[in-house]
């Protein structure tokens, strides 16, 4: 009776054994393929209102980790020009549908752009500007405008980018492109820009 007690608990240790294995291998950094990972499912500020106006916020981006082979233009002129928004040419900017703040399937190969020029050109320093349209309260804007930034700045690590190069700041409502009060000029507003630091 000893025996067969002592041969079931050393078989239970064995498959406990086996089991602890077998989780902390698969609980080692995975990478982010094809889709959104969700970081974030909270609600900012006390009054419930979302940002833009809106209640709720629900994801983030974060990016893939493998960039198809493009080329990008020289850091010649870089920072001299923009592409759109306040963009420094030769990036480009990255636009969030409404109440957002996840990259959206769109804008994927802008933020693949984005990374490849500046995995391809190791001196140059960005700051990502996260900016919201003006609907919402000041400090909603402010907070989704950051983690817009801090998304877009995550993706491009995960694709490589060096973090140390990258800062962000947000502006929320403060600088839009577009003053009008319709959905074409709130979709320009809300965007992140890839400004170049001198």
């Amino acid at each position: 009776m000893y025996w067969e007690n002592m041969g079931v608990k050393i078989c239970l240790l064995v498959l406990i054994s086996i089991l602890s294995l077998a989780l902390l291998a698969g609980c080692g950094k995975k990478p982010v393929r094809g889709g959104e990972e969700v970081l974030a499912t909270e609600q900012i500020g006390k009054s419930g209102i979302g940002p833009e106006g809106m209640p709720g916020m629900t994801e983030v981006g974060i990016g893939e980790t493998e960039i198809p082979g493009k080329a990008m233009g020289t850091a010649a002129d870089f920072g001299e020009t923009i592409s759109e928004g306040r963009t420094s040419a030769p990036m480009h900017p990255v636009y969030f549908d409404f109440d957002r703040f996840n990259i959206r399937d769109d804008m994927k190969s802008v933020m693949e752009e984005n990374a490849l020029f500046l995995l391809d050109h190791p001196e140059v320093m960005i700051e990502i500007q996260g900016n919201c349209d003006e609907r919402g309260t000041n400090e909603y804007n402010l907070a989704l405008g950051e983690r817009r930034a801090r998304g877009a700045q995550a993706y491009l690590v995960n694709l490589g980018v060096n973090p140390d190069r990258i800062g962000t700041v947000s502006f929320g409502e403060e600088r839009p492109l577009d003053s009008e009060q319709n959905e074409d000029a709130w979709a320009k507003n809300r965007r992140d820009d890839f400004v170049a630091i001198k």
